[in-house]
């Protein structure tokens, strides 16, 4: 029988409705999640801060030590490593982070949530590792210190950061060849390495990740502290007894300039201690969500529990320049004199630059005519040509020592010349020469202060680079 036409006219509607209703919407590449949405925009103004901070304040570090002169020494470079590894950091994250914060969900799509990880992760990996070796490098220096003369050139240091940088790309590449993998995490408005998921495969990477790039690297710093604590407090000790006993001059003068030293290397140590603790505690908190997930408890891991401490871990990147400009007076007396903005808010005033470089040139010209004093002294109490020889090497050994430890604590003067007349010594010795590895061991071991070396007449001539 015909259908009355309001009937008719039902039935098409419910038949438009259900054709549209079976049309699968199009899916979205990422889940999200169901959190208000002023949790997003907090998340996002807070790494916007983090990012442009750490940006600025590496880039200030990179800068200040890339310029002066006694800050860009070997053992730094390892410091301006670690800036522009947090630097990176801040550039490839922060901006990402906030824009898809904005939006409430990941939207630059699968490739680039793998390219987002994998640049955390190397950054990230990498700056522990520069810590790593700014640890053994102070712990030789404090405890090892006649074996550690001129061993680190710039083509070491070079060479080992090279060699961190391969270490960290070896265990950020493994998600994109299908060992863990690289997935959003928390509120799904950033990536990371699944440790979430609970397979054999992903706990095994998760697991020798958190050896070898954290616990590896921790238990090397605690080790290398803990025998320079011992170094500094044998140095203080022995101090104390020199100047409670009565020793020979040379004797006291020698233990004096070694624990002043030591002292100086301490203070280097002391600021990198800070570095590397603020930066251990700032990806604790993310170590332990990972963990918990690893150990089968993922279920309990909220996002807001996932997101947090990543928020937190990226925040490490800021904590050295803001560091080394509170406890750093050179790297503040560099940004006040490159960049005199900054010497008001840094609390830098001018005499302090100015008196900086004047002391600095009086008391490497009191170092070098004391130095060549222990020089002659050697040759005069040598009796065989041998043993004169060997002497003066040793005595040279100790001015580059000296002239190394003044070159990381000071600027280098303007191009000067010191001669010193060692004839009178050499008297004796009509037949002395200097050899070439004399003269070799004086180019090697002279840390970029000296340039070159001649002997005409029994006369030395020391030439400053600039």
């Amino acid at each position: 029988p015909p259908l009355n036409p309001k009937v008719s006219r039902s039935l098409v509607i419910l038949r438009s409705v259900l054709q549209v209703a079976m049309v699968p919407e199009a899916p979205r590449p990422f889940p999200t999640v169901d959190v208000p949405d002023h949790a997003h925009y907090t998340i996002g103004s807070v790494i916007l801060t983090i990012g442009i901070t750490g940006m600025i304040g590496n880039f200030l570090v990179i800068y200040a030590f890339s310029r002066s002169r006694s800050l860009r020494t070997p053992p730094n470079m390892f410091i301006i490593n670690l800036a522009i590894t947090d630097l990176l950091m801040c550039i490839t994250q922060s901006p990402i982070f906030f824009t898809t914060s904005m939006h409430k969900r990941w939207i630059f799509g699968e490739k680039g949530c793998e390219l987002y990880a994998f640049c955390g992760a190397l950054f990230g990996i990498c700056s522990m590792i520069t810590m790593t070796v700014i640890a053994i490098d102070r712990y030789f220096v404090i405890t090892r210190p006649l074996t550690s003369i001129g061993v680190l050139s710039r083509k070491r240091a070079l060479l080992i950061l090279v060699a961190a940088w391969a270490y960290s790309l070896g265990w950020s590449l493994p998600p994109f060849f299908g060992w863990s993998a690289y997935v959003p995490e928390g509120l799904m408005t950033s990536c990371t390495w699944d440790y979430m998921t609970f397979t054999p495969s992903v706990r095994a990477y998760t697991m020798l990740l958190f050896i070898f790039v954290f616990f590896l690297p921790l238990f090397i710093i605690i080790y290398c502290y803990i025998f320079i604590f011992r170094a500094i407090r044998t140095t203080n000790q022995a101090v104390g007894k020199i100047n409670g006993s009565v020793h020979s001059h040379g004797s006291t003068r020698d233990s004096m300039k070694s624990f002043h030293r030591l002292q100086n290397e301490w203070k280097m140590a002391k600021i990198a201690l800070i570095v590397i603790l603020l930066y251990v505690i700032s990806w604790s908190p993310y170590s332990t969500v990972a963990l918990t997930a690893f150990a089968g408890y993922a279920d309990m891991l909220t996002p807001y529990m996932n997101s947090v401490p990543a928020i937190i871990a990226k925040a490490s990147a800021i904590h050295n320049p803001i560091i080394y400009a509170i406890t750093h007076p050179k790297y503040r007396i560099a940004l006040a004199k490159y960049i005199p903005c900054l010497g008001v808010l840094l609390c830098v005033r001018p005499r302090d630059i100015r008196s900086t470089s004047s002391s600095f040139v009086s008391t490497r010209r009191s170092t070098v005519t004391s130095q060549t004093s222990d020089i002659s002294s050697q040759f005069r109490r040598q009796s065989t040509f041998k043993s004169r020889l060997s002497s003066a090497s040793d005595s040279e050994s100790g001015l580059t020592d000296t002239e190394a430890d003044l070159s990381s604590l000071g600027s280098r003067p303007a191009s000067r010349q010191v001669s010193c007349d060692i004839s009178r010594d050499t008297a004796e010795l009509p037949d002395f020469k200097p050899s070439s590895s004399f003269k070799s061991k004086l180019k090697s071991h002279d840390s970029g202060i000296f340039e070159k070396v001649n002997s005409e007449n029994g006369r030395c001539k020391i030439v400053d680079k600039l």
